[in-house]
């Protein structure tokens, strides 16, 4: 999943960008409100951490003005003064969740996966498709029983895919929503990595669930 984090304070930023990354997160990070409402208006997030203290824009005017454009990506809100008339705005306002300072990255990285699975329409820890079961809270994942092993980066892709399932996801969405970086054409990324999901979840399956849609990019699909 995608996530956006907007804070001034660098080096908190830089702890949140480490935590997110570590639990499969792709992260971008923006220290100016400004200069992130502008990236919010124009490019796609699952989710964006969102201080409210920041300089040229400050979080409850960007969350405003996102809600004003019918941007609905989920929210969580940041805020040093834990003020209870800020809280009750920042919700009133759209927000989806809010936490006070000082926090632990484990909070915040329960927080963002609870935000990104309501948004999917996921509100369980288990994931289904066919005879695929995925945990997002054990990060576990099975096949007709059998336990699949997966790398933290094969299972960001197959949990993004699961939730999307029917769905083709192009390459260029899996790279900027698994990988924290944009598109590059002359990479073979994504491939290699689904090449390695395929055979730990469809070999000696007789119904294959990773599906290749030629000149598109991917599906996972139950049925045939």
């Amino acid at each position: 999943m995608r996530v956006l984090v907007v804070e001034d304070e660098k080096k908190l930023a830089a702890f949140l960008r480490k935590g997110l990354l570590e639990e499969t997160f792709a992260v971008d990070v923006i220290h100016d409100g400004a200069e992130a409402l502008e990236r919010i208006s124009s490019e796609a997030y699952d989710a964006i951490v969102l201080d409210i203290m920041l300089p040229n824009r400050d979080g409850l005017s960007i969350l405003r003005e996102m809600r004003r454009e019918h941007i609905n990506t989920p929210v969580l809100l940041l805020s040093a003064r834990g003020n209870v008339n800020e809280r009750v705005e920042g919700l009133n306002l759209g927000a989806d969740d809010y936490l006070p300072k000082p926090f632990s990255i484990t909070e915040v990285v329960a927080r963002v996966r609870a935000l990104t699975r309501r948004a999917s329409g996921e509100h369980a820890t288990m994931m289904q498709v066919a005879d695929l079961s995925l945990n997002v809270v054990t990060r576990e994942a099975t096949r007709a029983g059998t336990k699949v092993e997966l790398t933290n980066r094969e299972f960001a892709l197959l949990e993004y895919l699961m939730t999307h399932a029917g769905r083709v996801i192009t390459r260029t969405t899996l790279c900027e929503h698994v990988w924290e970086h944009h598109f590059d054409t002359g990479t073979n990324v994504v491939e290699v990595c689904m090449q390695r999901l395929r055979r730990k979840i469809d070999e000696g399956h007789p119904h294959k669930l990773l599906q290749t849609v030629r000149g598109t990019g991917y599906s996972l699909r139950g049925s045939e």
